[in-house]
């Protein structure tokens, strides 16, 4: 007789004074899923003052991982993956304390990991009906979600989402740099590691609070063009500095053919700032185009950094099974 293979959920949650939501979302969490035969749930504590912790334990959270102070949600995620993992979770599910996602769809999120169809899953809300995103959130949403499939070559949907699941293989390749959010960029990271990532549509519940990203539309607005362009800088160095540094070395060609033109007919005298112009509009173009070979020489030794990181943690943990 066939034994079902032993497998660990770990649903975990990152924190941040979450004492009046938490008990919300903790009521819907599932305490049995198919193909899993442990499920447990982590909070990541990120330096709450109020009773965060205290009614984490009355409601029965089976780990809790606490910060000295707010290191920020990126931060919390990424302590949350280091200790499930610790923990021994072959997968793991990430979402909201303030119960935003359906925890009803853990399931379909975890099937295609156990199906071993996908490393990462993405749940896709339906945000165009979603009544409280207002029209430049969402606007944002579909542009930051375009930015991701276009630096990751992955068609996830809904890249802002933070309800996902993730096999061990995948956390264990995860290493956010963004002190902001996770979720754009572990699915870029995803794509490059030629990560399986897929999306599965999923339901909202009502909002219980105030976003704590969203503080305000114009801080919302410079902080997702900021981590846009900087996902661009990261990932894509040499497209993002070839592209300006081709523009400018282009415009300068360009104006110092019109000069070269009007030099020949006869009229140069006059278009001198042209001359100039041209210069030093190639300058800087051939300047950023090297820019953009050494930005892309440092990515490739980021890359080899991330690997071997991976590598020792492999070691690490196999080390510890023994």
């Amino acid at each position: 007789m066939q034994q079902t293979p032993q497998r660990k959920l770990i649903i975990q949650i990152p924190c941040l004074n979450e004492a009046e939501s938490l008990p919300v979302c903790l009521a819907e969490l599932p305490r049995e899923v198919e193909g899993f035969t442990h499920v447990e749930w982590l909070i990541i504590d990120d330096g709450s003052d109020d009773d965060t912790v205290a009614v984490a334990k009355a409601n029965g959270v089976d780990h809790i991982v606490r910060h000295a102070g707010n290191k920020g949600l990126a931060q919390a995620f990424m302590t949350g993956l280091d200790a499930c993992l610790r923990l021994g979770a072959d997968v793991i599910v990430n979402t909201d304390a303030d119960n935003q996602y359906c925890a009803a769809d853990i399931p379909a999120l975890t099937l295609p990991i156990i199906e071993h169809r996908a490393d990462l899953v993405i749940g896709a809300r339906p945000i165009s009906a979603i009544e409280h995103f207002s029209p430049i959130k969402k606007a944002l949403q579909r542009l930051g979600s375009w930015v991701v499939r276009v630096a990751s070559k992955t068609t996830v949907p809904d890249a802002p989402s933070g309800f996902r699941a993730m096999s061990r293989i995948a956390a264990q390749r995860m290493m956010v740099f963004s002190n902001y959010t996770y979720t754009l960029e572990t699915i870029i990271q995803a794509g490059q590691k030629n990560l399986t990532v897929v999306s599965v549509p999923i339901r909202v519940n009502g909002d219980l609070r105030p976003s704590r990203l969203v503080k305000s539309i114009p801080s919302y607005i410079q902080r997702s063009i900021v981590t846009i362009v900087r996902i661009f800088i990261v990932y894509r160095p040499f497209r993002f500095f070839g592209t300006i540094g081709a523009a400018l070395f282009m415009a300068g060609f360009l104006i110092g053919l019109r000069f070269l033109w009007k030099y020949l007919a006869g009229a140069g005298d006059g278009h001198v700032q042209s001359l100039i112009l041209a210069g030093a509009l190639m300058g800087m173009g051939f300047q950023t185009l090297l820019i953009a070979f050494v930005a892309d020489l440092l990515s490739a030794n980021r890359k080899l950094m991330e690997d071997v990181r991976v590598k020792v943690a492999e070691i690490a943990s196999n080390t510890e099974r023994k």
